[in-house]
């Protein structure tokens, strides 16, 4: 078994901390020297573990993910440094995947979404519509990942979403129009869209024109915030259950 010095009070053996001088020389002890002292065994430290945060799922693509950013300037580690400081307990799960399409978020639910979650912020549809794939599959997806959300007892969260310009006008009104409808039918909070103020502006985008750089992910997280917060501040609160 092996001993770890203390800093001069003592010994840890065993994870016990030994202290006091033990009086040993050599192998052997003086005649002289009265009765051995046994050593003072302190008891072990009680560590203490800090209970798990409610988590805060936040499903998306490649623009919830951080491409081509540091993982701590995507805007999920943006909201919870906005969360930590306004003393909100959560720990946001990025649950973000570069090409992700709202089928995707279906087929991934169950390991993205696990434990105390208390809000989802459902933040998908932008690949969909990229590949103008067919919009009664991604209202069909939205509203089976909101309707796992709440069967989970969490919030939901949507995040709205504008078509591409290629996708056409009539596909981009109808592919708005989803997001606004399921807030409305469902009564959930709305961001109106997750890229306002960033989208097609140049100095606020990577060279792709499609992803936010460091200065346009901050503007995501203030929109997501704006939203968050009231959610979060309620969330965070016990609902008191009714007397039997």
């Amino acid at each position: 078994m092996r001993a770890r010095y203390t800093g001069g009070f003592g010994l840890v053996i065993g994870g016990l901390v030994v202290s006091g001088v033990l009086g040993l020389s050599g192998c052997g002890r003086s005649g002289t020297d009265g009765p051995e002292a046994l050593p003072v065994l302190a008891p072990p430290a009680t560590e203490t573990t800090a209970a798990p945060k409610a988590r805060i799922v936040i499903l998306g693509d490649s623009l919830t993910a951080g491409f081509g950013l540091e993982r701590d300037k995507s805007y999920p580690a943006l909201l919870q440094r906005k969360l930590d400081g306004a003393g909100l307990a959560y720990q946001v799960v990025n649950a973000g995947i570069s090409g992700d399409t709202s089928a995707g978020g279906v087929e991934r639910f169950d390991w993205s979404v696990e434990g105390d979650t208390r809000i989802v912020i459902i933040a998908l549809g932008a690949n969909d519509g990229l590949r103008g794939l067919p919009l009664d599959q991604l209202e069909a997806n939205l509203r089976a990942l909101i309707e796992r959300s709440k069967a989970r007892g969490a919030n939901v969260i949507l995040a709205g979403l504008k078509a591409p310009t290629e996708a056409g006008p009539d596909y981009g009104a109808r592919f708005e129009t989803i997001y606004r409808k399921l807030a409305q039918q469902y009564q959930i909070p709305l961001i109106p869209s997750l890229l306002e103020g960033v989208a097609g502006k140049a100095n606020l985008n990577q060279k792709d024109g499609i992803h936010p750089n460091e200065e346009g992910a901050a503007l995501v997280a203030e929109n997501v915030w704006k939203v968050l917060e009231p959610v979060a501040r309620q969330a965070a609160t016990p609902t008191p259950q009714p007397q039997p």
